[in-house]
């Protein structure tokens, strides 16, 4: 009996569990989303939230000990190169502000096949920018040319019909 076990196992053994959590994190960090069952992205989002936290206080800080322990903790964590690059070049950086919240978990429908439960989890903050719109130039001068030749022809007196009674 599993009574009062909080831990979610996922059908699989600790191994292999470990090992699910590790590379959808990374991948999550290097493609800066992912779509996964809503179970995976539940469980993969408290791990990745601790990592990106971890990778937060070793850029902010000036200590080169705790900095080069730091990343040592997130290479064992991840076992990707690119992933722990990217964590604490790119994503660290972007995360200064806020202390928390740094991923989300979207329902996005059922799977085909075996009508499983879908989901996208994703960093809230995107690296690439919203493009701005660009700004409109100001046409004051033209539109008051144009109420002024409106305005001539208001003032120009009408033709009255002449109406036969």
């Amino acid at each position: 009996m599993r009574h009062r076990v909080a831990k979610t196992k996922l059908s699989r053994d600790m191994d292999h569990r470990k090992m699910l959590l590790r590379n959808l994190t990374a991948s999550l960090i290097e493609n800066e989303k992912i779509k996964t069952t809503h179970a995976k992205a539940k469980f993969v989002q408290p791990y990745a939230e601790t990592i990106i936290t971890k990778a937060i206080k070793a850029s902010n800080t000036k200590d080169k000990v705790l900095k080069f322990n730091t990343l040592k903790e997130l290479k064992n964590a991840l076992y990707s190169e690119d992933a722990v690059k990217k964590l604490v070049d790119d994503v660290a950086n972007r995360y200064k502000e806020p202390t928390g919240g740094y991923t989300r978990v979207t329902k996005i429908g059922n799977r085909d096949g075996d009508n499983a439960e879908m989901s996208r989890i994703e960093l809230t903050k995107s690296a690439t920018k919203k493009p701005s719109k660009p700004k409109v130039e100001d046409k004051t001068e033209d539109k008051t040319e144009d109420v002024k030749e409106l305005k001539e022809v208001v003032k120009k007196p009408r033709v009255k019909k002449e109406s036969k009674e």
